[in-house]
């Protein structure tokens, strides 16, 4: 259950929920410096959000424990508002963060019951930045037990599974679906997630958000539980394109402790918040992958909202080149199993305040259920060295599609790729675990390239669907416009109707009843 406050009492300086719950960071900086909101009438209001709707009401499960030191830090950063105004760009902005990025004296429990009294001493890289740039950590959320699955947010660390707040009796996605549930409420403005497969912009796609992946080696993993260290990334989960790419310019950098970010320093994404302009698709070629839109997998509304989407973008000025095919795109494996020794290396690097020795000893001490520890015994039986002919195979295979893909961007001179993010809408709770359709981990895993999905409208009227763009390697900045002037074309994104505005006191204001809400 998650860790909840008392609910606002009026604090909120006379600026009404509903100017904030569903506000950009810009428009949170705009009312610190008009006067009317302070950085702990702010987190105020995010804590009355979580008491009201994530034990509650929608009882959406988004939140796996909240930042008893959230309030103090927002008065740190008023009063030195009060001194020199904003402090840095995330000035007083609150953040969720997801459970397997580390937080100095809060637990990180990757969504398992057997971390759950793991307390770090050190904030991951990524926080700290988030910090030096005047951020408050708000909360942890909740995400599927170690990661391991893309459809369903079900942790053994809190009891329950998250909802998605558009459809309560519907899935937010998975890994990182506390965190999109979380923004997606009005719980705070942006939020963490991590992305193996597909884990912050499946999710975001479900919850009308934008979610992205950057490059592979932008963003440090340095305090970051492992799922697949070659693939893993840490972005931001955010209501525009605006607020990511602002995230982005924060965490973005080398980290001498992940050997990853060595090339970062060439790439610099300084800049790229001043670069958006809603004009930024002008002349820009768009590949369609069609293969991942096919109507013979793809939900017919989606498959609508797809083809309308390619409207929107040839309205905006770009070239539409349909379609575009990736030899090597559907091969697979494409990598060898290395869960085992992620794990082991990141419980080296802890030292004598690890949890745990080594992922054997996890799995012989830790508190796991029976599928759980037969999954993860599973993944220790399947660990070959790197030397191994399997995987040998496996990165030649990588090889080769990175050689095509690179070869069909020049011979077609594209900028992006394009397709749905998924092919089908969220789907209902009892049916998640089942469910395939995911169309965002093909490219942008395996070749570590930048891809972002961005609200594309609703199916059925009420179920998010998103759009997904794949850039050329290091092109975060120029991804981050395309995806801009997609956004500022159509303006899809509506608040889900289940977490109103709240009234003074903490309750909604026409609130609708709590049941499985539309889309069932």
């Amino acid at each position: 259950m998650a860790t909840t406050t008392s609910p606002l009492s009026g604090q909120a300086s006379g600026v009404p929920d509903t100017d904030l719950s569903q506000a950009s960071i810009e428009g949170i900086h705009q009312a610190m410096l008009a006067g009317k909101l302070t950085a702990r009438a702010l987190v105020e209001l995010c804590l009355a959000r979580i008491d009201a709707y994530d034990d509650r009401g929608p009882t959406l499960h988004a939140i796996s424990l909240v930042n008893r030191g959230a309030r103090a830090r927002a008065d740190s950063l008023d009063a030195l508002f009060r001194r020199r105004g904003l402090t840095g760009p995330l000035h007083g902005i609150p953040v969720v963060v997801k459970d397997n990025i580390d937080v100095a004296g809060m637990r990180t429990s990757a969504g398992s019951g057997a971390l759950t009294a793991f307390l770090p001493t050190r904030d991951a890289e990524v926080v700290a930045r988030l910090h030096a740039a005047g951020a408050v950590i708000l909360a942890r959320s909740n995400m599927a037990e170690f990661a391991l699955s893309s459809t369903e947010t079900v942790s053994s660390s809190m009891p329950g599974r998250t909802y998605n707040p558009y459809a309560l009796n519907r899935t937010p996605g998975g890994s990182s679906g506390g965190s999109a549930a979380a923004v997606a409420a009005g719980y705070a403005p942006v939020a963490l997630g991590t992305d193996t497969g597909s884990s912050i912009r499946g999710p975001a796609a479900w919850t009308s958000l934008v979610g992205l992946r950057p490059s592979f080696g932008l963003v440090s993993r340095q305090g970051v539980f492992p799922l697949y260290r070659d693939r893993d990334t840490v972005g931001p989960l955010t209501r525009t394109v605006r607020d990511a790419a602002l995230m982005l310019e924060v965490m973005a950098g080398p980290d001498p402790d992940d050997p990853s970010t060595a090339e970062t320093g060439r790439y610099s994404v300084k800049g790229a918040v001043e670069g958006l302009h809603a004009g930024a698709l002008a002349g820009v070629r768009v590949g369609v992958l069609r293969s991942l839109a096919a109507p013979r997998d793809t939900d017919p509304d989606v498959l609508v909202l797809f083809e309308l989407a390619l409207i929107d973008l040839r309205r905006a000025g770009a070239v539409i080149v349909d379609s575009v095919t990736i030899p090597g795109m559907h091969e697979g494996p494409l990598a060898c199993e290395r869960f085992q020794r992620d794990v082991d290396a990141y419980f080296g690097d802890l030292g004598a305040y690890a949890p745990f020795a080594s992922f054997a000893d996890l799995l012989a001490r830790g508190r796991l259920d029976g599928p759980m520890k037969a999954r993860l015994a599973a993944l220790e039986r399947g660990a070959v060295p790197e030397e191994d002919g399997a995987c040998r195979a496996a990165h030649a295979r990588l090889g080769r599609l990175r050689t095509s893909f690179e070869a069909r961007m020049a011979e077609r001179d594209l900028d992006v790729l394009v397709n749905p993010t998924w092919r089908h809408p969220p789907p209902l709770v009892a049916d998640a675990a089942e469910r395939t359709g995911n169309a965002s981990h093909f490219l942008a895993v395996p070749l570590g390239l930048p891809a972002i999905t961005v609200p594309m409208g609703f199916a059925r009227g009420s179920l998010p669907a998103g759009l997904h763009f794949v850039g050329a390697p290091w092109s975060d900045a120029a991804l981050l416009g395309y995806a801009y002037a997609y956004e500022q074309a159509t303006l899809h994104r509506r608040p889900p109707a289940s977490t109103p505005a709240l009234v003074p006191g903490g309750s909604s204001a026409g609130a609708p009843g709590w049941g499985a809400g539309s889309g069932s």
